[in-house]
């Protein structure tokens, strides 16, 4: 099984213009498999739009990496009932003008705002509920293969205690962890609950 590999978050749609908080992806195509794009602090605090994501995709599928495209609702977003319509605005921009090839190869990234950092966690069958729907959004988009071969991770406030649950949903490929990779004996507990031992 296969559980770690190198990855960058943020990245210049461009493959220019390198700042402090921007990596242009033609560099991190030296060591990095991965490029976590859309997060909701790059959303947040660097205006960072749907389609802005879709160009840093489509930057990030043009150097040979893989994108980990991030989706997911604010606390907002989710008591007015519209966590689906966001996932699903997110998720179809963000795949825009994609090959059914690219798609497949990607991974998507369900990310609730409100349970980002915070301790709070997507009940197992909220997770499944909102991944099941997208994995459901792609089939209708790119097909059943691409669906299917697409990887969906959930991530938000993602800790050992939780893992087994969330792993045994049948939509739900993996974790995307955060705060607690940053905890030896928190990110090992992950580990040992997503290989069962």
């Amino acid at each position: 099984m296969h559980v770690s590999a190198i990855g960058a978050d943020a990245n210049s749609p461009s493959g220019y213009g390198r700042s402090k908080a921007e990596g242009d992806a033609a560099i991190m195509a030296s060591g990095c498999r991965y490029v976590i794009i859309g997060h909701s602090e790059r959303r947040q605090f660097f205006g960072e739009t749907d389609e802005k994501v879709n160009l840093k995709v489509k930057a990030v599928l043009s150097h040979g990496l893989i994108p980990i495209m991030c989706v997911g609702e604010t606390l907002a977003e989710r008591e007015a009932g519209v966590t689906k319509k966001v996932v699903r605005t997110q998720t179809e921009a963000g795949l825009s003008g994609l090959t059914r090839e690219q798609v497949a190869g990607m991974v998507v990234a369900y990310e609730p705002v409100w349970a980002i950092g915070t301790g709070k966690t997507a009940s197992d069958e909220d997770a499944q509920e909102v991944i099941g729907f997208i994995r459901n959004l792609v089939k209708d988009l790119h097909g059943e293969g691409a669906a299917q071969q697409l990887r969906i991770l959930y991530g938000g406030s993602v800790k050992p205690e939780n893992t087994a649950g969330l792993m045994a949903q049948p939509d739900l490929d993996g974790a995307l962890v955060g705060g607690a990779s940053l905890e030896v004996e928190s990110f090992a507990g992950i580990i040992k609950a997503v290989i069962g031992g």
